[in-house]
């Protein structure tokens, strides 16, 4: 299985973190105290801005649960499809080529899911194979292109789609004044990304995906993830996320590695979704990996924000755009995200 192309689709709003913070301090209608509160966890976010579905005065309009989602709903249309477009070409591949296509997100509901409702659009066959993915959160990116490649062993010859598409923007709680919730509106963003696995036998070129797996934490299920109501997305983020980060995840990615007969020095480059600032750090650190290393995970958070499950595929883009990878170098791109959970992919040029 080879990642024949990566692409990423923005909406046309893009703010600075300062213009932002503002923002959301009127929306909130905070006092001098909460204001300075919001401020200070905002700078502390590592980022320059973020992408909005909607241009920013319209926020304060968000009355309700059904405002957001059919707002969510307009924009994952246009995102998704701009971002399929976009990656077919690269990949030099055709709509009616497409077998199957893995489409993930946590921040908005459709039925039919916006995989159906894009088919016609792009011109995809009628006995394409769909499978909508809700609720893997940040971990999805790299979730999904791992069941793409499950497929695609089956289906040598055969093309996969992954689409992820994240508008955090629209699950905005503005009577919710706890600190998760405080801090997940100064660095979540909105964006999508689309990627084109193709099988072993495909003409297409790209690194290939020698091997995956995912880990589930046990008890772990209050860490991350929404509380879901009439009120829309309430955010769950406990401070334990940065812990399990620095703790587990980098034995856990030894274990992987291990049992290819490899180890940490083997990998050339680490794409990494970035969470937040104290998570990347974490992680930098349990891995024993310069900020360097981890330099697009760092600018794409300072550049769009967590863009949760696209995230770890925009830093993915970056990657395969700046830089050749030279026959046999090795990556590993990784994910973490509600479950608690993480997945691996072992890559390989």
């Amino acid at each position: 299985m080879k990642i024949a192309a990566v692409r990423t689709a923005f909406p046309p709003h893009w703010y600075d973190q300062a213009t932002l913070t503002e923002a959301i301090v009127r929306i909130f209608g905070a006092d001098e105290r909460l204001a300075e509160r919001i401020r200070s966890l905002h700078a502390n976010c590592g980022i320059d801005g973020r992408f909005l579905t909607l241009p920013l005065e319209q926020y304060a309009g968000i009355t309700d649960f059904t405002v957001a989602n059919r707002a969510w709903v307009e924009g994952a249309l246009q995102l998704g499809e701009q971002s399929i477009q976009k990656a077919l070409a690269a990949a030099g591949v055709r709509a009616d080529e497409v077998d199957a296509i893995f489409f993930s997100t946590v921040t908005g509901l459709a039925s039919p899911s916006i995989d159906a409702r894009l088919i016609t659009k792009v011109g995809f066959r009628n006995d394409i194979k769909r499978m909508p993915l809700f609720g893997l959160g940040c971990v999805a990116g790299a979730a999904a292109v791992s069941r793409a490649a499950d497929y695609l062993k089956g289906h040598p010859r055969g093309v996969a789609l992954v689409l992820t598409i994240e508008q955090c923007s629209l699950t905005l709680q503005p009577q919710d004044r706890s600190v998760a919730n405080l801090i997940s509106v100064g660095l979540f963003g909105d964006g999508a990304a689309a990627a084109v696995i193709v099988g072993a036998e495909h003409r297409a070129k790209g690194p290939r995906i020698v091997t995956t797996r995912s880990v589930f934490y046990p008890e772990t299920e209050h860490v991350m993830g929404w509380d879901i109501g009439a009120h829309g997305f309430r955010i769950v983020l406990s401070a334990e996320v940065p812990t399990v980060a620095r703790e587990r995840v980098p034995g856990d990615v030894d274990a992987f590695l291990g049992d290819q007969g490899l180890a940490r020095e083997d990998i050339a480059r680490w794409i990494a979704h970035p969470g937040g600032p104290k998570v990347l750090q974490a992680l930098q650190d349990g891995l024993g990996v310069s900020r360097d290393t981890l330099r697009a995970s760092w600018e794409s958070l300072a550049r769009a924000g967590n863009l949760s499950s696209a995230s770890v595929l925009m830093i993915l883009e970056k990657s395969l755009q700046d830089t050749a990878g030279k026959p046999g170098e090795r990556g590993v791109m990784l994910a973490m995200g509600p479950g608690f959970c993480s997945e691996l992919l072992l890559l390989q040029w």
